[in-house]
């Protein structure tokens, strides 16, 4: 299994920082962090790896989209948020991408079930999970409890710990 190069994994947490700086102040992950971020990531990994490389990342920007868009057309996340994981996910490229993609999922319901806990809404945020989990297809309510938090910090929690894995 190839290793992250560590050029990569400097991209990925300095990305990482300033999304989180962003998302926590306005609730958004700017364009202009995540469009260049991807572009360079395919341009590095072609440019210092290679064809091959370069395969791998766009790979990694694929998956990311793939595992993350159904939750945007839900209305569970923002487009910022897969954009920015599309973005990450060229960094670390296939497979690393995919660790931190599902790492990034779980960090998100460990940090939702904190929100909850801390707002005393965990009864119902739970009963609202299993309404979702329950509806097939695009039927599916919004969650009712209002309580939302910057996925960029899961993203970040996910891709730090993918990078930890696998340097």
């Amino acid at each position: 299994m190839p290793v992250v190069p560590v050029w990569a994994a400097c991209a990925v947490v300095l990305v990482g920082c300033i999304a989180v700086v962003c998302d926590v102040r306005t609730r958004r992950i700017p364009n202009a962090l995540t469009a260049p971020a991807l572009v360079l990531a395919l341009l590095a990994h072609g440019v210092l790896g290679g064809w091959a490389d370069a395969l791998r990342a766009l790979g990694g920007v694929a998956l990311a989209a793939a595992i993350l868009a159904p939750g945007w057309l839900r209305g569970w996340m923002g487009a910022g948020d897969v954009k920015l994981m599309m973005a990450i996910g060229g960094w670390l490229a296939w497979p690393a991408a995919l660790f931190a993609t599902l790492a990034s999922l779980i960090a998100g319901g460990v940090i939702a079930v904190l929100v909850a806990l801390r707002h005393r809404a965990l009864g119902p945020a739970l009963r609202n999970a299993a309404a979702l989990a329950a509806t097939p297809g695009n039927t599916a309510p919004r969650p009712l409890s209002g309580l939302r938090f910057p996925f960029a910090t899961a993203i970040f929690a996910g891709s730090f710990i993918a990078l930890w894995v696998r340097l």
